[in-house]
């Protein structure tokens, strides 16, 4: 049985991987990289930190903060002073990382939408749960 858990492994991986090739085409169609997408995602509902940031992704600090400037460079995101850390702003997005995280999103809908009538939503749910079980097993 043990077998099954190195099989289910080497499937998410392989799932990961596909995910992230397909994340990478629909940000590409708006001038951007996966990456670039993950950090204005995770900062679209409150500003953070790079380190919070970093943390949230399960990133290094140094990979979002390379992501970070590029944004910063490109007006996506500003930086805002951070009341509980004078050296660490906060980052935060601008009405163009808005606009680019809407149209990403707006991608995502759809291939999220093919993806669920391809499977069903109720194989979608069972799935969720039994990688929720199994996190929380990796945890005790």
């Amino acid at each position: 049985m043990a077998d099954e858990i190195a099989l289910l492994v080497a499937d998410v991986y392989e799932l990961a991987g596909l995910l992230r090739r397909s994340g990478e085409a629909m940000a590409t169609r708006e001038g951007q990289t996966q990456a670039r997408w993950q950090l204005l995602s995770v900062i679209s509902d409150a500003a953070l930190t790079v380190p919070q940031a970093a943390r949230r992704l399960g990133v290094t600090r140094q990979a979002v903060q390379r992501v970070a400037n590029e944004l910063l460079s490109d007006g996506l995101v500003h930086l805002v002073a951070n009341p509980d850390h004078q050296t660490s702003p906060l980052l935060s997005l601008t009405d163009g990382g808005r606009g680019v995280l809407a149209r990403i999103g707006k991608l995502a809908a759809v291939e999220n939408g093919r993806l669920l009538r391809a499977v069903g939503a109720q194989a979608v749910r069972d799935t969720r749960q039994a990688v929720r079980l199994l996190a929380a097993a990796l945890k005790v």
